[in-house]
């Protein structure tokens, strides 16, 4: 439904043009928005004329109109004043409002129909004929954002991307739930991620540096149907979790580069209690010290070369050696082997994930 502050600024701005006094007013008698004192006004003069055949009348010094909405009245609107200038700039008034009502109908529609398209809950037959009436292409490739700012208590970071979005074409902004905002973006091609990429770091970088917020963008795949469109939603909630709990220090998060952790996040958290007692008895991972655990990441990264790592972590590599030789002893794994680097890195994820699922159970 439009409001009322949309409405008043509107004939705000009819009136610094015109110099014309407008009053928009419902069918209960109560002022909507208005550019003068309407206290003048009854209730019994607005339904009398609401109820009168008539599209237009002057009475008492004043030019009363008819705001329709699919055929039936939504407003009345008096144009102060007897002469035509009145009359004519009340007309103007009453087709810019009633656009304006039905531009905002339609996009209360839109999200109403993205919102339920998103959480499954309209049949398949029900997406196509809703689709048609609001003018949405059925067969477009398009891909789902979830954007996450970190301590944006303001929605400063929806009201930016409205303001980048929403007057371009192909785009579609939305929220299901008040922490994470929606983006639906068409897309050029099935295999247009490069694309997909380039509009995420656009995101981030712009959140980042215009409303210093630090924001998580997480993607599904891009899906050729309309009707496919919940599964990109549902693959971008799982890339931004998965994306929290396994690769931190990234701000993007795609669906089809989530690699191992996408399969340790489906796991049952039972099966991860007994694959890391398994491995480590009592002694997980966790219970390494930062040390350790930095050694070992480095590691990792360096593709357990121990002349590289050493040198990145300005060690002599005797230490490096001892560093993980000490891991050894603790863990019985030697991460310079493939096979126990490979069940350690798997490890690390694996504990994780456990202290993701228990802060949610806490």
């Amino acid at each position: 439904m439009i409001s009322n502050q949309v409405i008043q600024t509107s004939i705000d701005e009819l009136k610094t043009i015109t110099k014309v006094d407008l009053c928009v007013i419902d069918m209960e008698g109560t002022t909507v928005a208005s550019t003068f004192d309407s206290s003048g006004v009854s209730q019994e003069l607005v339904q009398n004329f609401v109820h009168s055949p008539a599209d237009s009348q002057i009475v008492g010094g004043y030019h009363m109109l008819k705001i329709l909405e699919d055929g039936d009245v939504l407003f009345v609107l008096i144009s102060k004043g007897q002469n035509a200038d009145a009359y004519m700039i009340g007309k103007v008034a009453v087709s810019q409002i009633q656009n304006l009502v039905i531009a905002y109908k339609e996009h209360f529609d839109k999200n109403n129909f993205f919102q339920n398209l998103l959480l499954d809950n309209l049949l398949l037959v029900d997406i196509y004929n809703r689709a048609k009436k609001l003018r949405i292409e059925t067969e477009i490739p398009r891909v789902v954002y979830l954007v996450e700012a970190q301590n944006d208590r303001d929605n400063i970071s929806m009201e930016m991307l409205k303001n980048i979005f929403m007057d371009q074409v192909g785009y579609y902004i939305t929220a299901v739930e008040q922490k994470n905002i929606i983006l639906i973006k068409d897309v050029s091609s099935l295999d247009a991620y490069e694309e997909v990429e380039q509009t995420g770091q656009v995101i981030v970088d712009m959140l980042n540096t215009e409303a210093m917020l630090a924001a998580k963008v997480s993607y599904g795949t891009i899906v050729g149907e309309l009707k496919e469109v919940s599964k990109s939603y549902k693959e971008a909630k799982m890339a931004l979790d998965v994306g929290k709990i396994f690769y931190m220090e990234k701000a993007i998060n795609a669906y089809n580069t989530l690699g191992i952790g996408r399969l340790i996040y489906q796991l049952p958290i039972n099966l991860c209690r007994i694959f890391m007692k398994e491995i480590f008895g009592e002694n997980i991972p966790d219970d390494l010290d930062d040390e350790v655990l930095t050694t070992v990441n480095k590691f990792f990264d360096n593709d357990l070369n121990v002349s590289e790592t050493s040198r990145q972590l300005y060690v002599h590599r005797n230490t490096l050696v001892y560093r993980i030789e000490k891991l050894h002893q603790s863990t019985g794994l030697d991460i310079r082997k493939f096979d126990d680097a490979l069940t350690f890195k798997i490890a690390l994820m694996v504990v994780n994930y456990m202290k993701y699922i228990d802060s949610l159970e806490g």
